[in-house]
């Protein structure tokens, strides 16, 4: 009797949101699955179904069969399925198809324009012969965000931890942390504002409304356990794994996910004018030097306000966290699936 040779088919496990670009994202789902099966995958699809659920999913996944786990959305989902899967050895991949894609971006793949994305066979042909890397994760503590009429406050999920501080929530950030005027704006998008907008676009209205209804709050910060600083919080500050955020702008210039630390930026003690003015070398890099504006490497970065008002924390585009908070870099945290080459490697 001849032996037969037996083909064994990867299996991906997709984490779609629905909701992830308006809606777009469910809608182009044929058009991923049919690319996705040309490319020799067997797919198992998940749909999430309420904030957070992408986690629980994920977690669920990590010891199962599956070759490789996908998320299908943006940062956000993102953020939750790398949550999901981190400690494991399990792979994430990404189909990006959210608002802003930064976190692909950093890992070479190609994101979609508008309502479509032209590239989509290479975004999957990395899923099936791209290079693997191990990158690192920063863990932050601290009360959550308050309720919201159109966003619910975040709640404890057991793949982030348990958090040291009774009552604080811990999340895990894998491309940006940020508070300031930037957290105010993913604040807005968590509300619905611009809804009908999408892109970088959407990100430029948002930006120059929340410069203009910022309100002026002091406080005082910490890096790697130095000295305590006080300052007058009107600007940000940006503790990045990746060059950028808010759909391509490059806060960061220079970051890569698998430096191993995290990329400090710092913008303090600015006018609204100044902040309006900061727009333009931001989505260029070339912002670090003017104003004051500084960058640094740091693992650790501790922050409060010396207001009754606190200030709102974004994780990975998720307004979730509230000052006081402390923030920890955390080494080999979660292998990713990305080009073969990334920017800045």
């Amino acid at each position: 009797m001849n032996p037969r040779s037996v083909s064994i088919v990867p299996r991906v496990a997709c984490i779609l949101n629905p909701n992830a670009r308006d809606g777009l994202s469910l809608k182009l789902w044929d058009d991923f699955e049919q690319a996705l099966a040309n490319s020799g995958f067997d797919v198992d699809l998940h749909q999430t179904e309420a904030p957070g659920h992408a986690m629980d999913i994920a977690e669920g996944l990590c010891e199962g069969d599956h070759d490789l786990v996908v998320a299908v959305g943006g940062d956000g989902t993102v953020h939750e399925v790398a949550s999901g899967l981190r400690g494991s050895s399990k792979v994430m991949g990404i189909l990006p198809m959210g608002t802003g894609n930064d976190y692909a971006r950093a890992h070479g793949i190609p994101v979609p324009k508008g309502k479509k994305f032209p590239d989509l066979q290479g975004a999957v042909d990395i899923l099936a012969s791209g290079t693997n890397r191990r990158v690192g994760s920063l863990r932050i503590e601290g009360p959550p965000a308050p309720d919201h009429p159109s966003k619910a406050a975040p709640i404890p999920r057991a793949c982030n931890g348990e958090p040291e501080t009774p009552g604080n929530l811990v999340r895990w950030s894998f491309l940006e942390c940020d508070g300031g005027v930037t957290s105010v704006i993913n604040r807005m998008k968590d509300e619905g504002q611009f809804k009908r907008i999408r892109g970088a676009r959407k990100y430029d209205l948002l930006g120059i409304k929340a410069i203009i209804s910022w309100k002026k709050q002091t406080g005082e910060y910490r890096i790697d356990g130095g000295e305590p600083t006080n300052v007058d919080l009107s600007g940000l500050f940006c503790l990045s794994q990746c060059q950028t955020f808010g759909g391509g702008y490059k806060v960061a210039p220079g970051a890569k996910p698998t430096q191993g630390h995290c990329s400090l930026v710092m913008a303090w003690g600015m006018s609204k004018m100044q902040m309006l003015m900061l727009m333009g070398p931001v989505k260029k890099g070339n912002h670090v030097g003017k104003w004051g504006i500084t960058m640094e490497n740091a693992k650790k970065f501790e922050i409060s306000t010396s207001t009754e008002s606190p200030l709102i924390i974004g994780v990975d585009g998720e307004a979730v966290i509230t000052t006081p908070a402390n923030m920890q870099y955390h080494d080999d945290q979660l292998t990713v699936r990305g080009a073969a080459s990334i920017p800045n490697e």
